[in-house]
């Protein structure tokens, strides 16, 4: 007993003498630096801690932290966030977990030794890059600092970020950039230039294997617009977002032609003209947000299968609505989006490309808790036909999920190719052959719903049998053939037209149309030759479709898979 009170007191003796080591400790429950408290590096101090025992070097440390993480003078900051702005922290802060952000990188300083830039000392180069989480999933996450150098990129800069991506791909986790760049920095002249280079290199490797998100908050020009053109899905933001490869005034010198920054490169017309931009938000909050929505979609990489959760939406929920379409008028346009609201786990549907050729549909949904990509024909607009900006919208997004492990829907309503010189021209025969060309070399498993026409080379290219289609449904509103009943009779009964009274030819054109429908265009004439599985009832078509993927699930198993980049089609 007298031993180990001796003992104890000793014990105590040793403690006090190390005192002055063990009062530098940081509380077991002091939370660590993070996005959302990086104002200042605050260190918590007992009572009987006092400026003077720190140790010198732990007080430089923590110096030079502080000064790396707080550049920026606050009249900068409050300039740049009266533009509606969020700083590069903040940015974090929004879209990560709280706390779970690592960085790396924080001290690293420019290459460039001219223009007084080595003088200013700045640390990270203009750029923040780390680990993160969204929703307790690993993120890799890069944010330029427009702040600092403009956000321009130099040859520091481009390899925090190609370590970045390296890193992501090989531990298998999604990347996200945030981009608010000036550009390459010219003061590093072809240095800046080759750090480009790396990173557009990495899209590509990375191409495939994990998912690579771009998001535009602030301009984006030159060279800068190739690396979120290589990545799989790209969000800006109205009002504050830019995107070109010549500005302004280089296409008024170049051409004469006057246009401002958004007309040039807004969010607007990316998302509606040229296709570049997926998803577009009024504020940098709802964008990160949406964010959030589309990785709650997608697997962390090609090896592994999205998340699957517990939906509160019987599988067997009959869908009224269909019945509609056996009785509608085949030419009278409809919204494809009530459909796939009606077919989708709680109503819930995040479409991809919504401002961008909307004769086709395509997007992220659930069924009975597993994620499925859709793709479905438009009728409200160019009555759903296949056009240019359709076929490679929706071919890129089947190589998506194919690479992805996401089984794809195709919802069928589809009148032909889009007709005129200026498609043909432009290379109709050529793009249309990407959509035949994705969804064959898709392995996942392929449902299809014909809702209403299928009609010529349309009809294959939409996840037909004979194209790779794993299960094929019809409703009993389906029309499939070679062509509309109104073109093949005006073929078929040229002469028989021709010959036929004025006033009793509409009438014949109709009985003939009729009977060309009834006998060539019925789902079930498709079905006696096997090309549709089964003509369902419209009302079981959720419970129907849920069932295939259900018997789809172990598709491939075992099958040696071969994977793919995601090419910008």
């Amino acid at each position: 007993m007298e031993e180990k009170k001796e003992n104890l007191e000793s014990a105590k003796k040793e403690e006090k003498n190390n005192s002055s080591v063990n009062s530098d400790r940081p509380p077991i429950n002091e939370k660590p630096v993070s996005a959302q408290n990086t104002a200042e590096v605050k260190t918590k101090k007992s009572k009987k801690t006092h400026t003077k025992d720190i140790p010198p070097k732990l007080q430089r440390y923590r110096d030079v932290i502080n000064s790396a993480l707080n550049q920026n003078p606050q009249d900068k900051i409050d300039a740049y966030k009266a533009k509606g702005k969020l700083t590069a922290r903040e940015r974090l802060a929004y879209l990560l977990d709280e706390n779970s952000f690592e960085e790396f990188g924080l001290l690293v300083e420019t290459r460039c030794t001219d223009f007084g830039i080595k003088d200013k000392h700045i640390k990270g180069d203009g750029v923040i890059c780390g680990f993160g989480k969204i929703n307790s999933r690993r993120v890799a996450v890069f944010s330029q600092d427009f702040m600092l150098l403009g956000g321009s990129l130099g040859l520091s800069h481009a390899k925090k970020i190609a370590y970045l991506m390296d890193t992501a791909k090989r531990i298998g986790c999604p990347v996200i950039g945030i981009l608010d760049s000036g550009g390459a920095r010219i003061q590093e002249g072809v240095d800046s230039l080759d750090g480009y280079g790396e990173i557009f290199k990495r899209n590509v490797e990375s191409s495939g294997i994990i998912p690579q998100i771009s998001v535009i908050v602030g301009p984006c020009a030159g060279g800068a617009v190739y690396s979120p053109a290589l990545t799989d899905f790209v969000f800006m933001v109205q009002g504050i977002s830019n995107m070109f490869v010549t500005g302004p005034a280089v296409v008024k010198a170049s051409t004469g032609e006057e246009v401002d920054f958004d007309t040039l490169g807004g969010a607007k017309t990316h998302a509606s003209k040229s296709g570049v931009c997926h998803f577009v938000s009024n504020s940098e909050q709802e964008c990160y947000r949406t964010v959030k929505e589309l990785l709650s979609y997608l697997p962390s990489n090609c090896y592994e299968k999205p998340s699957t959760i517990v939906s509160n939406d019987s599988p067997k929920r009959e869908i009224p609505l269909l019945e509609r379409l056996c009785s509608m008028d085949p030419k009278k346009p409809y919204r494809v989006h009530h459909i796939i609201w009606w077919l989708s786990d709680d109503h819930k549907f995040l479409e991809v490309h919504r401002n961008f050729a909307k004769n086709i549909v395509v997007g992220f949904s659930r069924l009975n808790g597993e994620v499925v990509g859709i793709i479905a024909n438009n009728s409200s607009y160019m009555a759903g036909a296949l056009d240019i900006d359709a076929s490679d919208k929706a071919a890129r997004f089947i190589r998506f999920l194919n690479n992805f492990n996401i089984p794809i829907l195709t919802l069928v309503d589809v009148p032909g190719y889009w007709p005129g010189v200026k498609q043909e021209h432009n290379g109709i025969i050529r793009h249309g052959a990407k959509l035949l060309y994705a969804y064959a070399e898709a392995t996942v498993p392929k449902v299809s719903l014909i809702l209403r026409k299928a009609y010529g080379g349309a009809y294959i290219a939409m996840s037909s049998k004979y194209l790779g289609g794993d299960i094929n449904f019809s409703l009993p509103s389906a029309e499939i053939a070679v062509m509309g009943p109104q073109g093949a009779i005006e073929i078929l009964y040229s002469k028989q037209l021709k010959e036929a009274k004025e006033e009793e030819r509409q009438a014949l054109k109709e009985k003939l149309a009729q009977e060309y429908a009834d006998k060539f265009a019925s789902p079930y004439q498709t079905a006696s030759t096997g090309s549709i599985d089964e003509v369902i009832e419209p009302r079981l078509a959720r419970a129907k479709i849920i069932e295939a993927f259900s018997i789809l699930k172990n598709k491939n198993i075992g099958a040696k898979i071969e994977r793919k980049g995601n090419i910008p089609l």
